[in-house]
């Protein structure tokens, strides 16, 4: 007999043998049968049952450890650990990103897609329609590392990222950190964008456009933008005709004045577009009213100078119909002042006053007095305001930034060399207490300490002296320019001395270069900007910083203060641009100006403390009310290149500009931006004045002159507009204007190098 189909260690003879039962099957009770009638019995294999993903996710993870790829091994898990059993990626248990479900290649697709059609499209449109790449860019991307699609999501950024660096830098940075599934519901930018929905301004014409296009290519990208926007967008058609710089719009809008970015100002997210972090309306609703008016005058120190100016009176009574320098004095600070106006005089700490200081105050009242006035609405045809140009020759290009003493006496430069100069402009010699240098005659010094260029340099308050010394027995009080500050790419603030010519003091603090400083109108508090984002008030007594000012989103441009010494403005540059205000007394940021769409270059702040003025590359200047936080006007007449410096005239009537444009102007601040404003007529000098007045309140046309270009000159002839409140332009051909600085007696110094080789080049 046969004892096939029995196992390989068969049983012995006389055993039994009943094969299992085939799964399914029904077995029924019975006598076991004898191994003599099961002579040939067959195995049943099993039923092949198809492997799900989970057993092919196990394989290959099994088959990539047993071959040691552990990189690729780590990567595939976390590609498929957010899949379901299907395979498909599992939806989103918060509801923070869509509830429909795409294949994580098909974003990049889609993407590229849409790109192509923009870019292939017709000029005209493409800056409208472009606007949807970006929010598609950021919802894609989140999208993407929110369902763990980790090599997808990396992939993304890298091919898609070149569009949107010039202006989304930071952004991407940002977007660069969020990485795993918990970071979308972790990060702050990320729950910025996902809370809130990106708004999308477009002209009417051409929304029908858009969504035409992706209704008909709903397989190519249609049904993922579509998605994105209905989940995070708010499309909002606007009634007005395409924004191009040649478009018919944008001519028309020009021709009236009228700003370009009108509409557009409102694209994006609230709070991350405006690159602020908070809006003036919360600011407006939490924040104590401002308070704008002159610091007070210690008691003290009010009747020693009351007591001075009195004895001036008699030995020098004034002529008739002109005030005494008391009067002069009590109109300049009066006794009573409106509750509120005027901040506290300890609201801030100031060392006491000195002898030093009553001089000071005294010349004031006398320069006050006797200075050359500007008064009312200027209707575009104001005085005719001086100018003194200092122009520095053979520098070889090395000279970054100027700055002219208080009294008038020295002018310093700053050097990408390192090195600061300090000359006298009279040609005397400069002073030092030095004893080796009693005798020294020299009318220029040199300061060396920075290891970088120099950004920035500040000479301390500094007036002319009296005639005749107020404290016999005592020495004269000094009133000249006894320090000066310098700020480098080093990261160093330095306090040099103007007596003994050398560092006092370095102020460390900012993380990178410092790019920018002032001193306080009153002195020993000074504010600087830098690299690292931040602003930092420091006191001269100090080493560190006695406030550390934190908003801005790039680094600091330029900063400026406020005529009482209470606040402090900050202009941030690449994508913030943003100009902030922040309350000494407590750091808190109090103001929010935004509009600029370039690099802010120059703030200032009139010495009415109501209106503060900025400056752009693009030949934009923007004056605003500081009370409201709202802007005035935009003046334009400068060339593109860059607007390095403002100055305010004493009444407020008037600013002074300098720009690389090889120009100095002059503007009226309170005629408004609309305005009768004749063509321009160019005198022989080269000097362009502005005529025209206040006629019926309509606008009749919009002068033009032909701006130089200081670096290439290839925009020699070409016309640039100009605003109807410009009064007047003085050309200086071949000098780019660093520094503009009006004094108390309103005459206006400016400086600036002389480059004459740029010029002859393009001959």
């Amino acid at each position: 007999m046969s004892n096939a189909g029995l196992p390989s260690g068969g049983a012995t003879s006389g055993a039994s043998f009943t094969p299992l039962p085939a799964p399914g099957s029904t077995t029924t009770p019975g006598p076991t049968a004898p191994a003599a009638v099961t002579t040939s019995t067959t195995a049943v294999p099993p039923p092949v049952v198809p492997p799900n993903n989970q057993n092919l996710n196990q394989i290959v993870t099994d088959y990539l450890l047993k071959k040691g790829y552990k990189r690729t091994e780590e990567i595939f898990r976390q590609e498929v650990k957010d899949l379901d059993e299907s395979g498909r990626p599992r939806q989103q248990s918060d509801g923070t990103i869509s509830e429909r479900v795409f294949p994580a290649g098909k974003y990049l697709s889609s993407f590229k897609h849409y790109e192509r059609w923009v870019d292939n499209g017709l000029d005209l449109y493409k800056f409208e329609l472009g606007k949807v790449l970006w929010p598609l860019f950021v919802y894609s991307y989140l999208r993407l590392v929110a369902q763990g699609s980790t090599v997808h999501a990396k992939e993304f950024m890298q091919k898609c990222r070149g569009r949107f660096e010039s202006a989304h830098i930071d952004e991407i940075r940002g977007l660069e950190v969020v990485t795993l599934a918990p970071h979308v519901r972790e990060n702050s930018m990320a729950k910025l964008y996902l809370e809130n929905r990106y708004v999308i301004p477009i002209n009417k014409s051409l929304t029908g456009t858009l969504f035409h296009f992706l209704e008909r290519e709903l397989d190519q990208c249609g049904a993922v933008v579509l998605d994105i926007i209905q989940q995070h967008c708010r499309v909002d058609s606007v009634d007005r005709g395409p924004i191009e710089p040649f478009s018919f719009e944008a001519i028309y809008r020009r021709a009236r004045n009228m700003d370009l970015d009108d509409v557009d100002i409102q694209e994006g997210i609230p709070g991350l577009t405006n690159r602020s972090g908070v809006a003036n309306r919360d600011i407006l609703e939490n924040q104590a009213a401002l308070k704008l008016g002159p610091l007070p005058l210690e008691g003290e120190l009010r009747d020693d100078i009351t007591a001075e100016l009195e004895e001036e009176d008699r030995l020098h009574p004034p002529k008739d119909g002109v005030p005494t320098l008391v009067d002069e004095f009590n109109s300049m600070h009066p006794i009573k002042k409106e509750a509120g106006d005027s901040p506290q005089r300890t609201d801030i700490p100031y060392p006491p006053s000195r002898a030093r200081d009553v001089v000071v105050e005294m010349q004031k009242v006398r320069e006050n007095r006797d200075r050359f006035r500007i008064e009312g609405r200027t209707g575009g045809v104001g005085p005719g305001l001086s100018v003194c140009m200092v122009t520095f020759h053979n520098h070889l290009g090395s000279f970054s930034c100027v700055d002219f003493s208080k009294d008038q006496q020295l002018v310093a430069v700053g050097t990408t060399e390192s090195y600061i100069r300090v000359w006298s402009l009279d040609g005397k010699p400069l002073k030092s207490r030095l004893p080796p240098e009693k005798d020294l005659n020299v009318n220029n010094r040199k300061l060396i300490g920075h290891s970088a260029p120099v950004y920035a340099v500040a000479f301390s308050d500094a007036i002319s002296n009296i005639d005749r010394n107020l404290y016999e027995g005592q020495p004269k009080p000094e009133t000249d320019s006894k320090l000066l500050l310098s700020c480098s790419a080093d990261g160093q603030i330095r306090l040099w001395s103007l007596d003994i010519w050398t560092c006092l003091c370095i102020y460390k603090g900012h993380d990178g270069p410092v790019t920018s400083l002032s001193w306080s109108p009153h002195g020993h508090y000074f504010v600087t900007g830098g690299w690292d984002k931040t602003v930092r008030v420091w006191s001269q007594d100090h080493a560190s910083a006695q406030r550390l000012l934190v908003g801005h989103d790039t680094p600091i441009s330029t900063v400026a203060w406020h005529p009482n010494g209470t606040y402090v403005f900050s202009a941030s540059d690449e994508t913030d641009k943003s100009i902030r205000m922040w309350a000494i007394a407590n750091g808190n940021c109090v103001r929010v100006f935004t509009g600029h769409t370039d690099y802010i270059s120059a703030l200032e702040c009139a010495p009415n403390g109501k209106i503060l003025a900025s400056a752009d590359v693009g030949g934009n200047i923007f004056l605003w009310d500081i009370e409201k936080a709202t802007r005035i006007k935009r003046c334009r007449g400068h060339g593109r290149g860059g607007i390095w410096s403002l100055s305010f005239g004493v009444e407020s009537t008037v600013l002074v500009s300098g720009g690389q444009d090889n120009t100095v102007r002059v503007w009226d601040v309170e005629m408004p931006a609309e305005g009768n404003r004749p063509t321009n007529q160019q005198d022989s000098d080269g000097t362009i004045v502005a005529a025209g007045g206040q006629g019926d309140g309509k606008q009749s046309g919009t002068g033009t002159q032909p701006a130089g270009n200081s670096t290439t000159g290839k925009k020699k002839g070409k016309e640039v507009m100009i605003t109807p409140d410009q009064i007047s332009a003085f050309a200086t051909k071949k000098t780019p204007v660093l520094k503009v600085q009006c004094t108390r007696m309103n005459l206006v110094l400016a400086g600036g190098c002389y480059y004459p080789e740029t010029q002859d080049r393009d001959r």
